[in-house]
């Protein structure tokens, strides 16, 4: 024990010395149906459907209005004088951060600087109409540019832009021509914001925002890894001022890293020097606001600050001309009129479209429900799919690139206390002052420092590879879904990397349903609990009786595998155990007839001196010519009647009923009910009888309108729990003690279609009695 005052004493175990006892009927489905007088179920019309659909009222529709325009639900309730200083400190910083970002991640968009304040700007405005979350950051995020981007250089290569010039001599040189190559550039981009747009405003129609819900937190986790590391290597060639190919599709990161690392000698000190240390400093000062965020009230806007400095070093030091320094060179200074993309493009980017408006979508509204559980408010997942469809389509029309969320920018936006998207429309009117005024400032700053901006931002989503170990300890299989989502993305891209983790994590749940977790089942003493056998010793198997828990639906996928279940619970195969008392019976009737066996009072004996020819070892192949049915060989091969002076190599079958705990089982289709039906079948024809416990009501509806139920299959075989199921078998052995057994060669020969005939037609009748009783003991 601690010693008193340690600090150190173990919890105290609550007290669970108190019982409960109830006293009630047995129940079985039927008993309780009738007792209970079950409500049917009222079938609407889909008259009455549309009918209730379409009716209309000043609350329905006041309720359809907020949820389109979610701004008329807040903005009325919005608390001035508590809210608005909040939201414009955070305003002013995330604008400052989006201002930097947007044109940092417009170099992973392959497209100009300029057009990333446009992309960090256009989004928001619709956003705060339209959005249900109060604090996300609408703009620009690494992992969706570069998503845009390698669509962009697909279509859009280096190649296409070498254009014939004359350099003053006979031969002529190639050169590119930058300006058409960034129009067309810009034009794609657009037009891929577009069509994205348009494929998340018809899922938010369709009310299909689950979709999420198939990207697992494993999966997004290996997927933006790979995404981060896409993202280092796209901008270390930038950092460097190395040229390189634009490669696109399988191992392309590996073969620009090659070439990266081949041209290293070529690299430019000015940019180099410029991209450390902003990466060094930036870094570093995060890591400070993330310790002190407590103390400091607002986040240091380190990206910023070395922006300013960094712009007027290259500017007072001339690094273009003087160290040939990479720059920004021009930004466009105001807003371009809207133009309507080409959608003949549509068609080369529609493959790509689906995955970047599904990745954007799951990015926007993984972070927002963050925020969302931490202020105790809810989003809706279809309405963000529209606001952010609407958003890209109104973008798009403005020469952006396709916007979702970036992490950082919104930490900012709810650590410097932003309360609503007010916060968002300020953090707008900052980009705007950047667009319209401080454009031409920026226009020395190296892209160097901006691909620096970029790696530093990566921080959090490298660190994700340190959960590994503790997601491996919680759970292998989620572990192998983020590895190989993130090593295929690194692999094949990310486009096709996030469709293999997608289909790999589909694959895992398939395997998990097809083969399931089952365990045999055996009663805590004197309580109605029943746990498994294999996990608890002191759990007692009520005799006679097996009790099955399958832990998953039966379906076609997994009806074979719940086969091998029931088998290995009761230890036999019941085809097996019918085939071989069949062809038992078969054999005694024919040696009968041959005078080799004789039917006594006792029961069936051989002549001195004869062979009995009618047991053969269980290891000789059965004659398939004598069986109607097909048998399968199993290891477990006992006698079937002992008190026989010969030995009959039958299975022996040491129960009378099986119990199966339905309890986890949610769904059956066509193929399950059919299964269950004919395992239900097999085991009466031996005398075993199947009750089910804890199926639930949608279930039995299901069996109901598959014609599970028959004459021999009724609802007093269903039970409410095992409990009522083990009392009322347990009931009826005591009930069944002294009576005679139930002929089983009666019932083996009516299944059979070529019956027995066991008597010859000159027999008398006392011998018919003898026979009668010998065969009843045979059966016995």
């Amino acid at each position: 024990m601690a010693a008193p005052g340690s600090g150190s004493e173990p919890p105290q175990r609550p007290d669970f010395s108190c019982g409960y006892g109830v006293s009630r009927p047995i129940y079985c489905e039927l008993a309780l149906q009738q007792e209970l007088e079950r409500r049917l179920r009222e079938r609407r019309t889909l008259r009455d459907r549309l009918a209730s659909g379409c009716s209309c009222s000043r609350k329905k529709v006041l309720g359809v209005l907020k949820t389109l325009l979610p701004i008329l639900d807040w903005l009325p309730k919005y608390r001035v004088k508590e809210w608005l200083l909040s939201d414009i400190i955070s305003g002013v910083s995330t604008g400052l951060v989006g201002t930097l970002q947007g044109m940092a991640y417009a170099l992973l968009a392959a497209v100009p600087v300029g057009y990333g304040l446009y992309s960090a700007f256009f989004p928001i405005l619709t956003y705060f109409i339209f959005g249900t979350s109060r604090h996300i950051s609408v703009g620009p995020f690494p992992v969706v540019s570069l998503m845009v981007g390698s669509v962009v250089l697909s279509m859009a290569p280096d190649e296409r832009f070498h254009v014939q010039s004359s350099n003053g001599s006979a031969l002529n040189s190639t050169v590119l021509d930058t300006e058409a190559r960034d129009a067309e550039r810009v034009l794609i981009a657009s037009t891929l914001t577009l069509l994205v747009g348009i494929i998340q405003l018809i899922f938010g129609g369709l009310q299909i925002g689950f979709i999420v819900r198939y990207l697992a937190d494993p999966l997004v986790g290996g997927f933006t890894t790979a995404a981060a590391f896409q993202v280092l290597v796209s901008q270390l060639k930038i950092v460097l001022n190395v040229s390189t190919k634009n490669y696109n599709g399988v191992l392309s990161i590996i073969y620009t890293l090659i070439e990266i690392f081949q041209n290293i000698a070529d690299t430019n000190l000015a940019d180099f020097i410029a991209g450390l240390l902003t990466i060094i400093m930036c870094m570093a000062v995060k890591e400070l606001n993330d310790r002190f965020k407590h103390r400091i009230p607002v986040p240091i806007p380190i990206e910023v600050i070395v922006t300013v400095i960094a712009t007027a070093i290259s500017y007072g030091a001339n690094l273009e001309k003087n160290y040939n320094a990479g720059i920004v060179k021009s930004i466009p200074r105001g807003f371009l009129p809207p133009v309507l993309p080409p959608v003949s493009l549509f068609s080369d980017m529609l493959t790509a479209s689906f995955s970047i408006a599904v990745v954007a979508y799951a990015i926007a509204v993984s972070v927002g429900k963050v925020y969302a559980t931490k202020h105790d408010y809810a989003i809706d997942g279809n309405q963000e799919f529209i606001a952010f469809g609407i958003s890209n389509i109104f973008s798009g029309f403005f020469s952006c690139f396709v916007a979702t969320t970036a992490l950082s920018r919104t930490a900012v936006q709810e650590s410097t206390g932003g309360k609503t998207q007010i916060a968002g429309i300020i953090s707008a009117g900052i980009v705007m002052i950047a667009i319209v005024a401080l454009g031409k400032l920026l226009e020395p700053l190296q892209k160097s420092v901006l691909a620096a901006v970029v790696i530093a931002n990566l921080k959090g989503m490298f660190m994700q590879v340190c959960d590994i170990p503790h997601l491996w300890r919680q759970n292998k299989i989620d572990a192998v879904i983020w590895v190989f989502t993130c090593v295929m993305s690194i692999i094949l891209g990310l486009d096709l990397g996030l469709l293999a983790g997608l289909l790999f994590g589909l694959l895992t749940v398939v395997l998990r349903v097809q083969f399931p977790s089952w365990s045999s089942l055996g009663s805590i003493p004197s309580t109605d609990i029943y746990k498994s056998t294999k996990i608890y010793k002191n759990v007692i198997e009520p005799e006679g009786v097996k009790i099955l828990r399958f832990s998953s639906p039966i379906f076609y996928g997994n009806v074979d595998g719940f086969k091998k279940c029931v088998k290995s619970t009761v230890g036999f195969d019941a085809i097996r155990v019918y085939n071989k008392r069949l062809k038992a019976l078969r054999r005694i009737q024919k040696l009968i007839k041959k005078g080799q066996l004789r039917a006594t009072k006792n029961g069936i004996i051989s002549d001195v001196g004869s062979t009995n020819d009618a047991f053969e070892p269980d290891e000789d192949i059965e004659d398939p010519e004598e069986l109607d049915i097909p048998t399968k060989e199993i290891e477990i091969q006992v006698d079937w009647n002992s008190e026989l002076p010969v030995k009959v190599n039958v299975p022996k079958v040491p129960i009378h009923s099986l119990v199966l705990d339905c309890g986890a089982i949610s769904f059956l289709d066509v193929v399950g009910v059919k299964s269950l039906r004919r395992i239900v079948k097999e085991f009466q024809r031996i005398d075993v009888n199947v009750y089910f416990a804890l199926l639930q009501d949608h279930v039995i509806e299901k069996m109901e309108q598959c014609g599970f139920f028959d004459d021999n299959i009724r609802k007093d075989s269903f039970f409410l729990t095992v409990h009522d199921a083990i009392l009322y078998l347990q009931n009826q052995v005591k009930s069944q003690e002294g009576q005679d057994p139930l002929l089983e060669t009666i019932t083996l020969i009516q299944d059979c279609k070529d019956p027995l005939e066991l008597m010859e037609t000159g027999l008398a009748e006392e011998e018919l009695d003898v026979q009668d009783e010998a065969m009843r003991r045979l059966a016995s």
